[in-house]
């Protein structure tokens, strides 16, 4: 797989796509500074976490720094989800405002509070609802309308063919494959070979997740299924090296500290006040194998001050014999 950044890999409706791996959306995490991370080391595309339209609708306290994105971001999307048709159109509307240059559809969420409401992972049961959503979007949209599905609702509804079908028939520019099924949420072994059989049937892009830990897997993902790119999601926390063919514990404890560093300044200049609080669950990831002890936990998450915070991170990370546990 080549990872040239200057080359059209794939085209989402009329958008030119340089690369072949994206940050997948995930709640909670993939958020400006991270995505700006990710996008330093060779994701192609920037997703939004996933936008409840009801929070739209009613104007969450937290929904600008949900929605704010760079311009050096493009291709961004928004990435929405809901239960309602009308909900949704309403609510991917009111974001294309702000210019996005997609919007992307999640029908393939899990948790319990999206999915057992219907929305996300939930859409999976009403197959023709979803073809509904989509062309409801693509008609009122002037820009690209994606979905990212799972296969189905569980073992027994396994309906990845029909619902990706339809999605393609009701004019989707794309289609990202999570090959689970919802009840298995993130646990046993993901299933590349559907992502081979959607790529078989449509003609539209199909973009390949689940289970992609390093770039091997994702060249590997690519050479089975033939998809035209791969989402790396857990594998990228406190890992933003895996989109340039590296890992984490091949890097340095300078190469360690700096993305530190880089990574918990966005957070703060975002989020200003709450920055170093919603830093914790990063470090969590970077520092694995450091935060050997309840005590050292304790310390480095009670910290409230950013230059505080990292002379703290550079004294533990220095300290001789930790990096290998890391």
């Amino acid at each position: 797989m080549s990872l040239n950044h200057t080359a059209t890999a794939f085209s989402i409706g009329p958008i030119p796509i340089h690369g072949k791996l994206i940050l997948a959306p995930m709640d909670g995490y993939s958020d400006l500074p991270m995505r700006l991370i990710a996008r330093q080391f060779g994701s192609c595309i920037s997703i939004s976490e996933f936008i409840n339209t009801i929070d739209i609708k009613q104007g969450h306290p937290h929904l600008i720094s949900q929605i704010t994105f760079s311009e050096t971001e493009r291709p961004f999307a928004y990435q929405i989800f809901d239960d309602n048709p009308e909900r949704m159109l309403e609510g991917a509307l009111k974001l294309r405002e702000r210019n996005p240059d997609y919007i992307d559809i999640n029908m393939g969420c899990s948790a319990r509070n999206v999915a057992n409401r219907g929305a996300g992972a939930g859409l999976l049961k009403d197959p023709l609802k979803i073809g509904r959503i989509v062309e409801s979007l693509v008609k009122h949209l002037d820009v690209p309308i994606t979905v990212k599905i799972r296969l189905g609702w569980d073992v027994t509804t396994l309906n990845y063919l029909e619902t990706s079908r339809i999605i393609e028939e009701s004019g989707a520019s794309a289609i990202a494959v999570h090959a689970r099924h919802r009840k298995q949420q993130f646990s046993g072994s993901a299933w590349w070979d559907a992502i081979a059989e959607v790529k078989s049937q449509l003609s539209i892009p199909v973009i390949g997740n689940g289970d992609v830990k390093s770039l091997a897997d994702a060249e590997r993902m690519m050479a089975l299924t033939g998809c035209d790119a791969v989402m790396i999601g857990r594998a990228a926390l406190g890992n933003p090296w895996i989109f340039s063919g590296s890992q984490r514990e091949e890097q340095t404890k300078t190469e360690l500290l700096r993305m530190i560093e880089s990574h918990l300044h966005l957070n703060v200049e975002h989020y200003q006040k709450i920055g170093i609080v919603l830093f914790r669950k990063h470090l969590t990831h970077y520092l694995r194998g450091y935060l050997t002890t309840p005590q050292i936990r304790r310390h480095i998450y009670s910290i409230e001050n950013e230059s505080e915070l990292y002379e703290t991170i550079c004294n533990l990370v220095n300290q001789p014999d930790l990096m290998e546990n890391a």
